[in-house]
């Protein structure tokens, strides 16, 4: 569509209304799309609120919005009349010194992309994070991050054909090429993989490969594995058994930083409220806690239907499609390093898959694995997990 008068304004992070504005935009530019999923708007507008999400203790960013004058497509040349001033565009600017001072670099990030499709938007929008960003001393930019590693990350660019699962990101097919022409290269991508656990085992464990199940046991015997579910009435303490296994397990990764008690402890408040006890599994040699996994339930298929809010109606889509839920995902999983050579991982993954089909799900999703994590992609796939998505990273230099 023909756009004129195209200006960029920053916003203030700590303003109500701006903030907002940015969540009214997705909402805009994506209703039509049949794959996206919308938040909750009160849930959005606290993850964007520096007041509200412990990240901000230590991030520190810049909002942008694009705005133009949009001419309808039957609009007669040269004119201009029924065209209206409206945002078409979002971007955030992300400085993260937890980052830079475990990689001890100048990278900076970009998030919160959304754009309609078109190059001269996002070139504006680009530019405005780019620049925000040198002006801090800022010498490359990455993303797209929204707001850090643990949030939501890369952009999708193979299978469109799907709604994201839990805490998954999405976007139309058309932004790989804005930022691509724009001159960002791909850094490194993420891969999500899908268990279809009615097509491959008519989703009954009975149906599990005898040579696997066999594997499974004697790995479980010869490293003398426990496995054990979460136990909910001891919440504190198990919390605190996830923090442990999840700074050790995932230090090592390409991009990771340090996440915080306060960052753990707002995650591990949010997920309580959808967490299912069967799906949430530790790894234990004689008492000593040594890996988990926890997979969640797939909460966006509640989600897209309360189109965003609780209240009228939400809450009654909330309540009758709850117990409808078929996907899980696999949002964590780690071993600590000096156990990595038992084979516990992939115990967690298949007495994750045999309590998630005795549970009723249908299908499951480990995501996101790093391609460079070659163990581990050998072993989902080994473990009979199909890749069929794949994200990526964004970098360049300022």
């Amino acid at each position: 569509m023909p756009i004129h008068n195209l200006r960029i304004t920053q916003l203030d992070p700590n303003k109500a209304s701006d903030r907002s504005r940015l969540v009214k935009f997705a909402f805009k530019l994506h209703k039509s799309d049949p794959y996206w999923v919308p938040p909750l708007i009160g849930d959005r507008k606290k993850f964007l609120d520096p007041a509200k999400n412990p990240s901000f203790e230590y991030l520190k960013v810049a909002y942008f919005v694009a705005e133009a004058l949009v001419i309808p497509e039957n609009t007669p040349k040269g004119t201009i009349t029924g065209g209206m001033e409206q945002d078409v565009g979002t971007i955030a600017a992300v400085i993260n010194p937890r980052h830079n001072e475990t990689h001890n670099d100048k990278i900076g990030f970009f998030g919160l992309f959304e754009c309609i499709n078109s190059h001269e938007v996002a070139d504006a929008l680009l530019d405005a994070a780019a620049g925000w960003l040198r002006g801090q001393g800022y010498n490359g930019m990455r993303g797209p991050a929204t707001f850090t590693m643990t949030d939501e990350v890369g952009l999708l660019v193979d299978g469109f054909n799907d709604e994201p699962r839990i805490l998954m990101p999405y976007n139309p097919p058309y932004y790989p090429e804005l930022v691509e022409v724009y001159g960002l290269k791909g850094v490194m991508d993420l891969y999500a993989y899908k268990w279809d656990m009615i097509a491959q085992y008519g989703g009954k464990v009975e149906n599990l490969p005898p040579k696997l199940v066999r594997v499974m046991e004697k790995l479980k015997q010869r490293g003398n594995l426990t496995l054990r579910k979460m136990d909910m009435k001891d919440w504190d303490n198990e919390v605190e058994k996830v923090k442990i296994i999840y700074r050790a397990a995932w230090e090592a990764n390409w991009g990771a930083v340090p996440i915080t008690d306060h960052e753990l402890d707002h995650y591990a408040a949010e997920m309580k409220q959808i967490l299912d006890p069967n799906l949430v599994f530790f790894v234990e040699i004689e008492d000593k806690t040594i890996g988990m996994a926890l997979t969640l339930p797939d909460a966006n298929f509640v989600l897209k239907r309360m189109k965003g809010r609780l209240f009228p109606f939400g809450i009654i889509q909330a309540l009758r499609y709850q117990n409808k839920i078929t996907w899980a995902r696999v949002w964590a999983l780690g071993v600590l390093p000096e156990y990595r050579h038992l084979g516990a991982d992939g115990v967690l993954i298949y007495e994750t898959a045999k309590s998630a089909m005795e549970s009723g799900y249908r299908c499951m999703e480990g995501s996101w694995i790093l391609a460079n994590n070659v163990e581990m992609n050998r072993l989902i796939q080994n473990l009979g997990g199909m890749l069929y998505k794949t994200y990526r990273m964004y970098e360049m230099e300022l």
